[in-house]
């Protein structure tokens, strides 16, 4: 029985089920800022949109406050899991931990920092963060998830834990294989956050226009069809159509994480998202060629903050040697 749930990362889909569940059980977050868990302890979560109530839960930075959880959702950045799980995974042992995160990849890094059951999960849910304390909740789709294989995971287990996201509030559903609902998100994801991080667009309904030669949803369009084609060569059925849940999310308007991301020259997932379609093809012998030229090109543009910053460095040390010489 799920009596104690962690929320490992509480960003806009952290806070929604960590607000959420606090209603059903007992709920603690796990947070790399230490002003953050001080706030939520004090404030707890206030969500507002499509649903409007406040929660108390709590909250610390520190992993050695954590109790032993029944149940954990990693809601982390893919970037961010090592290092938060290698700090709490031991929490989880004997329990369960599902992976709410973007991209592939997830599951293989919680399982080697717990002995938990590791569920696979993926999740078209969607909110924006106002602040540490306050989430907006967007978009109410469910949540998917199955066992992931190598741990061994019961059926049951999954199916627990979606009856109690269900229950909190939520939208779960519980699937014997995971992995058509999170390659389909996958290609929907890892298509908009590529386009939104190099246009500085959000999806916006631009991302489904095809009205015109120069409409940006033929490039939608076609990276989903050659995501599709990848899926399909792995052996993949997919579980919902990536095309009609980028239609469906084009009409929010809502800032894809890896757009944020560039805006505040962070580290994207895209090794997680794109990079991991790139390289599952190449994997298969086949060509991707529009994943692996946006892929390149991100990680292009993140290696350009570094030689901004060097080129900066470098203007300086030079104006400094100028004056001292004048």
């Amino acid at each position: 029985m799920i009596r104690r749930v962690c929320i490992v990362g509480c960003g806009a889909i952290g806070s929604l089920y960590a607000a959420h569940l606090a209603r059903v059980a007992e709920v603690y977050a796990f947070v790399r800022r230490r002003e953050h868990a001080q706030a939520l302890q004090r404030d707890g979560i206030r969500v507002t949109g499509i649903d409007a109530f406040h929660s108390q839960i709590r909250a610390t930075s520190d992993a050695s406050e954590l109790p032993p959880c029944d149940f954990a959702i990693v809601a982390t950045k893919a970037t961010q899991a090592a290092a938060a799980l290698s700090a709490c995974g031991h929490r989880f042992d004997g329990g369960a931990v599902l992976s709410a995160q973007n991209g592939l990849g997830g599951e293989e890094i919680i399982a080697r920092h717990t002995r938990a059951y590791v569920l696979r999960g993926t999740t078209f849910m969607s909110g924006t963060r106002h602040s540490d304390t306050h989430v907006q909740y967007e978009l109410d789709t469910a949540t998917w998830m199955g066992p992931f294989e190598p741990t061994d995971t019961p059926f049951e287990t999954v199916a627990e834990a979606a009856e109690l996201i269900n229950r909190a509030g939520l939208k779960a559903e519980a699937l014997r294989d995971a992995r058509p609902a999170q390659w389909a998100k996958v290609i929907f994801n890892s298509s908009v956050n590529a386009v939104a991080a190099l246009t500085e667009l959000p999806h916006c309904p631009a991302f489904a226009d095809e009205r015109s030669f120069s409409s940006l949803g033929h490039l939608l369009h076609a990276l989903i069809e050659e995501g599709k084609s990848v899926a399909a060569a792995a052996g993949v059925a997919l579980h919902e159509d990536p095309w009609k849940m980028n239609c469906l999310g084009a009409r929010t308007n809502h800032p894809p994480s890896m757009l944020s991301d560039i805006r505040n020259r962070a580290t994207t997932e895209v090794d997680f998202l794109g990079g991991a379609i790139a390289r599952e093809a190449a994997r298969l012998g086949m060509a991707a060629p529009l994943h692996t030229a946006l892929y390149r090109l991100i990680k292009g543009k993140e290696a350009s903050w570094s030689f901004d910053q060097e080129n900066q460095h470098a203007d300086e040390a030079e104006h400094r040697l100028h004056a001292t010489n004048h």
